[in-house]
């Protein structure tokens, strides 16, 4: 195995918890080994792509210091290890040096690439070139509306409208009438596809903060800012995690009595979940997006796999409430959650 990477993993662990939700992996791996001898009477090694030398780039729009990509990474780096090939993971918040990180990976002739496509027509060029060149990819986390026609071999991810209306159900129910809806990524079509989807099955009004995510004392003063000139605000809906822990911040500071939630997970923000100051996290398990998409690739290379019959894999979404965050929390801290 060949990891070239350019951020810490953190490791599996032993615990049986973190055994039992690595399980799928071994059972993917088993899968794959099968796969070569089904219906040919010859017995194929265990590792079977094993010496194809199978380099897959991973390429997101992932910003510096982002603990969800760091799980992205974490779930990419170890099915690379799990199959024993190389994953080059590089990452750009800007769509045309993410599109010029795509058009190297092409000019390096790798064996597939996972992207992920907060902003589809800034990529399409790019993706158009490893299509060309005969580069099967995967899109995974944005961009699943698009994924298809673009020609990937399928999406992994959730679907944003799908949880995005989950999510306004659930604040709903805790009251929410009057809120704000943090976007931390400009122009991230995913993040506007889960506003909008909540705001119409909250009801009430949801209104889109833009922010700066590279600047958490940004965010916060900026929320702050906006709970201290409007007291009716009662909630705030953060597009990640570490926004909805700013979020937190700002409404401890403002004096504010806005409830907090927010989409995605680390174990800081299970641990609000558990104490209360988040009423619920809504988790895309980033892990199983990067996990799965070079499994997807590894697939199609030593099976001629295309999984997902034309249609998304579903990667969630998974609600983390004060009833199992305490269980969630051991893998949060684990880094796969």
């Amino acid at each position: 195995m060949r990891l070239v990477t350019h951020a810490h993993s953190p490791s599996a662990g032993s615990h049986p918890a973190r055994r039992r939700l690595l399980s799928l992996a071994a059972a993917v791996v088993l899968v794959a080994g099968l796969a070569g001898c089904s219906g040919t009477g010859q017995e194929t090694t265990d590792n079977a792509g094993g010496d194809l030398d199978l380099t897959y780039a991973i390429v997101t729009h992932s910003a510096q210091g982002d603990a969800f990509w760091d799980r992205v990474k974490s779930g990419a780096e170890r099915a690379g290890s799990d199959y024993g090939v190389t994953v080059d993971y590089t990452s750009d918040p800007d769509p045309a040096r993410q599109s010029q990180l795509i058009d190297n990976a092409v000019a390096k002739g790798v064996d597939g690439i996972v992207v992920s496509m907060a902003n589809p027509e800034g990529l399409k060029g790019s993706l158009e070139k490893a299509r060309a060149a005969g580069i099967p990819f995967v899109t995974i986390n944005s961009g699943m509306e698009q994924s298809q026609s673009y020609g990937a071999v399928t999406h992994v991810g959730q679907s944003e409208t799908l949880a995005g209306s989950q999510t306004g159900e659930k604040l709903k129910e805790a009251g929410w009438t009057n809120a704000l809806c943090i976007m931390h990524e400009a122009g991230n079509v995913g993040h506007e596809e889960r506003c909008a989807a909540a705001a119409e099955t909250m009801g009430g009004t949801l209104t889109n903060l833009q922010v700066d995510g590279t600047n958490d004392a940004q965010v916060k003063a900026t929320i702050k800012a906006r709970l201290q000139a409007d007291p009716t605000i009662d909630g705030v809906l953060a597009m990640g995690a570490q926004y909805g822990l700013d979020a937190v911040g700002a409404v401890e500071e403002s004096g504010s009595a806005a409830q907090v939630a927010t989409f995605d997970l680390t174990a800081d923000v299970c641990q609000a979940v558990i104490d209360g100051t988040i009423i619920f996290a809504v988790d895309q398990q980033p892990y199983v997006q990067g996990y799965l998409g070079v499994t997807v690739l590894y697939l199609k290379d030593i099976n001629g796999n295309d999984v997902g019959g034309g249609q998304p894999v579903y990667s969630g979404p998974a609600f983390i409430t004060a009833e199992n965050a305490p269980e969630i929390l051991e893998w949060a801290q684990n880094g796969t959650r």
